[in-house]
């Protein structure tokens, strides 16, 4: 089995489970891209070497793709297309299937990517297992997960408001902005990115720590660019751009 492999909880019980059952027939492969912060592939790198997983890394190509640059509401489709056929070559060459981490919970958002899963054969088998998130999360800290209480990571694309084109410079804008907040405030932060405007999303307990730093996140935000810092008064909302 090919997982595809994030490094995400949803991702990691799948890598997990796969290794319980398939022993070694199991290789997971994560997509490097700059619609994810660098760390991410060395923490997924770092988990799979403590499951005992082969683990290989390839280069996402999203953003070779003009329609994808043009962000339509389908974007998720096109990136996740590209994405699990680059995967399907792979797990072909071994005479492997390819699985993915969707779960029953991410049926309440608006979730494209999910169609491109389905019309290219790969499974979801924690979705098909009826899992929440929340099941996920407690499941993953029974069989002693490091990342069972990861805050939730979308693409950096998903901080862009649909038919605003993504480019390089404004990915690296927002992974900055998050990063600084992440460091400095909060680990579960979304910068939504409408230029020269930031909105920025946390949980409403950890607004305090926010305006005790006002001063410093505002000196640095602008510094990156944005013209008026604001924060999204009612906190912090997976798939917010959504609405």
């Amino acid at each position: 089995m090919v997982v595809a492999f994030s490094g995400g909880v949803d991702s990691t019980l799948l890598l997990a489970v796969s290794r319980q059952v398939l022993g070694t027939k199991v290789l997971a492969v994560t997509a490097s891209s700059l619609l994810y912060p660098a760390g991410e592939t060395v923490q997924a790198r770092r988990i799979s070497r403590r499951l005992g997983c082969r683990h290989i890394v390839i280069r996402s190509r999203e953003m070779d793709l003009p329609q994808f640059r043009k962000n339509p509401r389908n974007r998720c489709f096109l990136c996740k297309w590209e994405l699990f056929t680059d995967m399907l070559k792979v797990a072909s060459s071994l005479g492997y299937t390819v699985i993915e981490g969707a779960n029953r919970s991410d049926r309440s958002d608006f979730r494209p990517g999910s169609k491109a899963a389905r019309d290219l054969g790969i499974a979801s088998p924690l979705d098909l297992a009826g899992l929440s998130k929340p099941e996920i999360r407690r499941l993953a800290k029974r069989m002693g997960l490091p990342n069972w209480d990861k805050p939730a990571m979308a693409c950096l694309a998903s901080r862009i408001p649909y038919g605003r084109r993504i480019d390089r410079a404004t990915l690296k804008r927002i992974a900055q902005a998050e990063t600084y907040i992440r460091r400095h405030v909060a680990d579960q932060v979304r910068v939504r990115d409408h230029f020269p405007i930031c909105r920025i999303e946390v949980l409403a307990t950890v607004f305090s720590r926010i305006i005790k730093r006002r001063k410093k996140i505002v000196q640095y935000f602008k510094r990156l660019g944005y013209t008026y810092v604001t924060l999204d008064m009612a906190g912090y909302k997976t798939g917010s751009m959504n609405l």
